[in-house]
């Protein structure tokens, strides 16, 4: 085949499959000759077969581009040819668990914005510490953290296994041993990795409804048959469960504050729902995700604590309490199944960074964890008390938010405005507002929006409210003119 005929091949080829799209801008004629160490005749004529047909098109002063649009007749030939649009299709693409996992896909965007639940005060972090315990890991260590032996076993380093279990029998109540520990890459791989030990294609799950999307999303996609149980002022409704389905094979719950209604379980439920396990023959998934954050109260100890019967899995993780890139989590198994989930976990492969896990145990063995614990304490509750009060100047007649006695979230409860209508609005103003209605799957509640102040200082705090309000009366009179 003569070379400018090759070359116009290939770039017809290029556009029908996308690899260069419409209105991408080539080189000059001059200069692909270069590149392709051809003549500039070969190259000419390539262009002007390309262009004759409509694939490319020339701007006066600009150069040649890919034309916008593409003959339909052409982009079917492209589609008989093979390439990308041919190789996606086919009776069974992907995996029969893969099709049936959620449409809903939680996104994030590059830069934060004020009122984004579940983000700890970044702003109060100690990085200096934090880059010492960093430079003293590798100037001990440095060649031994290169080795991929400084990793430790497949269920996490020694000293941080250690660490945690010490640190969840003194703050948290869970009576365990370090064996018992397994460290993860956060919650979303923690339940994946409980799906896959402890989950059969199509058992049900009870789940709290409403519930944390990412985590019901991680439970489908395993094949879970999800169980969407309500929660009620004492937490998940056990009762209710039971009517729905009697023996679930998992129990997904965050007893100690509740996501996102911020409701606390007492303890006769708690214990309710343990004999309910014990008779289901189920297993408890308790999510700690910030139940060290106690504003007036001290802490309310994990069901863990209370399980006799061995039937709880306690999962952890640093994201709320130290920073989210960190992405590191943990799971505390009951002894019965420790090798089960150790082989699980080497299976998985050894990702987790050597130093990461001796720096958090460096943190945690020198008290500088609890350290900042009792820091975060102080300062949401400074950010919640912020928050109510601004809530009572800004949005008055708009929304109530009411004070709570955990967490680093509150709800905005909404006066005759739809929550989704508010949550566009706010995010107008550069607002994370989600409604509350994202969180349910069944059930109808009134509306709300979850505001979340960990990450935002009060000064921040007050400006975001007067933010919010605006949005607010905005989806007021929208929702009345419908």
């Amino acid at each position: 085949m003569p070379l400018n005929r090759q070359l116009y091949e290939a770039v017809r080829r290029a556009i029908l499959t996308k690899q260069l799209h419409a209105g991408s801008r080539l080189p000059s004629t001059r200069s692909l000759a270069v590149d392709l160490e051809v003549s500039r005749n070969t190259v000419l004529l390539a262009f002007e077969q390309l262009l004759g047909e409509g694939y490319l098109e020339t701007r006066s002063g600009s150069g040649t581009f890919v034309a916008n649009s593409v003959p339909d007749e052409l982009l079917r030939t492209g589609t008989r040819r093979g390439g990308p649009a041919a190789a996606a299709t086919g009776r069974r693409p992907v995996a029969r668990r893969a099709r049936a996992l959620p449409a809903t896909v939680m996104t994030t965007s590059d830069k934060r914005r004020a009122f984004e639940p579940a983000l700890p005060a970044l702003d109060l972090f100690p990085i200096q510490l934090w880059t010492r315990l960093i430079a003293k890991q590798w100037s001990r260590n440095g060649p031994e953290l290169l080795d991929s032996l400084a990793y430790g076993d497949a269920a996490g380093h020694a000293r941080l296994r250690t660490a945690i279990a010490q640190y969840v029998g003194a703050a948290r109540g869970v009576a365990c041993e370090a064996s018992q520990v397994i460290v993860t890459n956060g919650l979303q791989h923690s339940l994946e990795m409980i799906c896959r030990v402890l989950l059969e294609p199509g058992e049900s799950v009870w789940f709290e409804e409403p519930g944390y999307p990412a985590a019901r999303s991680a439970l489908a996609a395993a094949g879970a048959q999800v169980v969407l149980v309500p929660v009620d002022a004492k937490g998940l409704d056990v009762t209710a469960g039971l009517a729905k389905s009697a023996t679930p094979r998992l129990i997904y719950v965050t007893p100690s504050h509740q996501f996102p209604l911020g409701v606390t379980m007492p303890v006769a439920r708690r214990l309710q729902l343990l004999d309910a396990a014990r008779r289901g023959d189920a297993w408890i998934l308790e999510d700690d995700y910030d139940g060290d954050y106690r504003h007036r109260t001290a802490p309310v100890p994990a069901i863990h604590g209370l399980d006799t019967d061995g039937r709880v899995i306690y999962l952890g993780s640093f994201s709320k309490s130290l920073f989210p890139a960190l992405r590191l989590g943990y799971l505390i198994v009951p002894p019965a199944v420790v090798e089960t989930f150790m082989r699980a976990r080497a299976l998985a492969g050894r990702t987790l960074p050597a130093i990461d896990q001796l720096v958090v145990a460096d943190f945690i063995e020198l008290g500088h964890f609890e350290r900042h614990i009792r820091r975060m304490r102080a300062a949401y509750r400074e950010r919640q008390e912020a928050l109510v009060q601004s809530a009572a100047k800004h949005l008055a007649g708009l929304a109530v938010v009411e004070p709570t006695d955990a967490g680093m979230h509150s709800l905005a409860w909404l006066e005759k405005i739809d929550d989704a209508a508010a949550s566009r609005e706010a995010a107008e103003e550069n607002l994370e507002a989600a409604p509350l209605s994202a969180f349910c799957g069944e059930v109808k509640l009134p509306d709300a929006l979850v505001l979340g102040y960990g990450a935002v200082t009060p000064r921040q705090i007050r400006v975001a409210t007067e933010a919010l309000g605006r949005a607010l009366e905005r989806a007021r009179k929208r929702r009345a003119r419908f």
